[in-house]
């Protein structure tokens, strides 16, 4: 029997776990963010600050958060990006995990531009940070619902360009191929049971869709994009 990709899951993810940390966890980190370079993923993200910043002149440095950073991986990324563009940046990695934000400090280490925080964005009941352009990267499918309607209200007010959304594709044919990565990239346990659930609870168009209507928002932007990706560009901009 085929797997059901007719709504998002609420199965719960070990990397979930905040409290997670240790070797099985740094491997998970560095193969989910080697897979993330050689699949292009990273790319759909660089794409959607190129068009949130485009036609915009900045006084002082171009200030980017990164939701779910992980092992820093993106923001290192980003800060390749914004050399070759010649950009002044500041870039702020946020998780929720402190083992995690450890590992991510060690790998940027000596970079100035590069900080991290640890911080529980739903425990946290004011975040007075505000940032030109916010990124998702593989962060939001681990929210419910009625969370992402939440988190992205208060990204929506902390964003002065917009939010850059780089998310699963919620597919039958891509639940299968993960199978295949799992095997050709030796992937453990723990890597392959939640990238399994992180494309069930991925998202479809419609979801995102219905999230962009319930929020009020007017001006974004939603592509699909290889491997079973969805950029999600939503300008604040435009609104303030």
């Amino acid at each position: 029997m085929l797997v059901d990709t007719s709504s998002r899951s609420n199965a719960a993810e070990l990397m979930d776990n905040f409290d997670l940390k240790g070797e099985i966890l740094i491997d998970a980190l560095n193969k989910i963010a080697k897979i993330n370079q050689l699949l292009g993923g990273n790319q759909i993200t660089i794409k959607g600050i190129k068009e949130l910043i485009k036609n915009h002149k900045f006084n002082g440095p171009l200030k980017i958060a990164d939701l779910g950073c992980g092992n820093g991986d993106m923001l290192r990324k980003v800060k390749a990006f914004a050399l070759k563009q010649g950009l002044s940046v500041e870039l702020t990695g946020i998780d929720a995990n402190p083992f995690t934000i450890e590992q991510a400090k060690k790998q940027s280490a000596g970079d100035p531009d590069i900080r991290y925080k640890t911080i529980d964005i739903f425990e946290q009941t004011e975040q007075a940070d505000e940032y030109d352009v916010i990124l998702c990267t593989l962060t939001l499918h681990h929210f419910k619902d009625h969370e992402i309607l939440l988190l992205l209200h208060r990204l929506h007010q902390q964003s002065h360009l917009g939010i850059v959304i780089n998310d699963l594709h919620r597919s039958k044919i891509a639940y299968y191929l993960f199978k295949v990565i799992c095997f050709l990239f030796q992937l453990n346990e723990m890597s392959r049971q939640d990238g399994l659930t992180s494309i069930l609870r991925g998202f479809k168009r419609k979801d995102l869709e219905l999230f962009s209507v319930k929020l009020g928002i007017k001006t974004y932007l939603i592509k699909w994009k290889w491997a079973f990706r969805y950029q999600w560009i939503i300008r604040t901009y435009e609104q303030r």
